[in-house]
């Protein structure tokens, strides 16, 4: 067949497809990061109680249940995607998101309309959770699709570093916040502020997608699966979904530690002040920005595996140990150099694991099982960090505790990384939707 299944045309700007691909992972992060920070707040409005860490806790497993939809929007739009095409998928998953979005910062408190308030707030934590789930996936497997040889690592890694930017400009708000407001006007109703804020930008956010090109590589496909064979073919594909979930759980423990969980942690456990938790914060946006590149560039070089294994061997020795040195006396330069630590093992760590992940999943339904992967880490995982180191500190007492939690993360990714890269290549066979094999990927 000729004509544009064979010669698909290439992406004219790689820098404006980036920026483009990207947009919508800013307004996901953004509001998750909010979500997390104003968590304490949130707690009073929406779910009242005399018991703060209760209150902390209802608020946390909101955050969490939203999460839950993630593996079912990577499957519903992740096979959208595979069959239609990323371009349209990216802007159907943006628009689910904005509604989560507007729904959470209009919502009146507990306080005006009673149990009806934080029934809303799941719905709209579910609406993004389900966007969620395939926003990642989507716009990871665009950036690979359109990198330059050599170079898939170092572009995938811009899916992650797109989101720092949404942390670093919540940060400023939230920094801003504390400095012009009272603490108490805060915790009344200046917290919906920078959600609104974040309303304002998804008009822009929509041009931005509207513009993107689809990929020279899916145009290339001379068949794109039915919803019923990407169904089939992520069955199959079952095993390495499971390993690649096991690698995914460190980049999404990590990330929300150091950004939707430090904050709550650094004002209510450590008893730092506000503007101290949002400055460390900040400056984690910025290294996370940084390191992310680098980790994927580095991939590119020698390979996924040794980068991978270095990172979570890492993680797995010091975690613990440098929050027993923290919380022992904390001071805002002792908890910066925790999170500074941290925020090199998740840059280096996930501008890594995107590359891989994307490469060791059948490129035929690769959103479908790349969100799949990833979905099931962020949510059996990732967004329970929060709420997992709450209920550690509470229940042990230990308010260094949340290190086990992260020391977890990484044996299993040491584990999965071990089992995928058997030998140095690629050691589990993926499958098409008609059971053959397709070929491993090397690296």
């Amino acid at each position: 067949m000729a004509g544009p299944a064979t010669n698909p045309p290439e992406i004219k700007s790689r820098i404006g497809a980036i920026l483009r691909a990207t947009s919508g992972n800013f307004l996901e992060q953004f509001d998750f990061f909010l979500f997390g920070f104003y968590a304490a707040a949130i707690g009073k409005a929406f779910f009242p109680s005399t018991n703060e860490t209760a209150s902390l806790l209802n608020t946390f497993g909101v955050f969490w249940l939203g999460a839950l939809m993630r593996p079912v929007g990577a499957i519903v739009l992740g096979a959208y995607i595979d069959r239609i095409g990323r371009r349209q998928g990216l802007i159907v998953t943006l628009g689910i998101m904005a509604i989560g979005t507007v729904v959470i910062a209009f919502c009146p408190s507990y306080a005006t309309i009673g149990i009806a308030a934080p029934v809303i707030v799941l719905i709209g934590r579910l609406l993004q959770g389900f966007s969620a789930g395939v926003e990642l996936g989507g716009v990871s497997v665009y950036l690979a699709e359109i990198s330059t040889p050599g170079n898939r690592g170092f572009y995938t890694s811009f899916q992650s570093s797109s989101q720092q930017v949404a942390i670093f400009v919540a940060s400023i708000l939230g920094f801003i916040l504390s400095e012009v407001m009272p603490a108490d006007v805060v915790t009344a109703w200046g917290w919906r502020i920078p959600f609104f804020v974040g309303c304002l930008i998804i008009p822009l956010i929509f041009m931005l997608r509207r513009t993107l090109e689809e990929t020279p590589a899916f145009l290339a496909m001379k068949k794109h699966p039915t919803a019923n064979e990407v169904f089939a073919s992520a069955l199959a594909n079952w095993r390495i979904v499971i390993l690649g979930m096991m690698i995914a759980v460190l980049t999404t423990t990590t990330f929300y530690f150091v950004t939707v969980y430090t904050p709550t942690f650094g004002k209510t456990v450590l008893k730092l002040s506000t503007q101290d938790a949002l400055l460390v914060t900040l400056l984690v946006a910025v290294t996370n920005f940084f390191w992310n590149p680098v980790g994927g560039a580095l991939s590119d070089r020698i390979g996924r595996k040794p980068v991978l294994l270095a990172i979570a061997g890492l993680a797995l020795v010091t975690a613990y140990p440098a929050l027993s040195w923290l919380v022992a006396a904390p001071t805002f330069g002792k908890l910066l150099a925790v999170e500074m630590l941290f925020s090199f093992y998740f840059g280096m760590y996930s501008g890594t694991m995107l590359g891989a992940l994307v490469e060791i999943v059948p490129a035929h339904v690769r959103t479908t099982c790349f969100s799949l992967a990833f979905a099931l880490a962020a949510a059996l995982f990732g967004t329970f960090t929060p709420f997992a180191s709450t209920l550690l500190i509470d229940y042990t007492g230990n308010k260094a505790s949340p290190g086990f939690w992260l020391m977890f993360a990484a044996a299993l990714g040491i584990i999965a990384a071990s089992i995928v890269y058997r030998g140095g290549r690629q050691a589990v066979t993926t499958y098409d939707a008609t059971g053959e094999a397709a070929p491993a990927v090397s690296h």
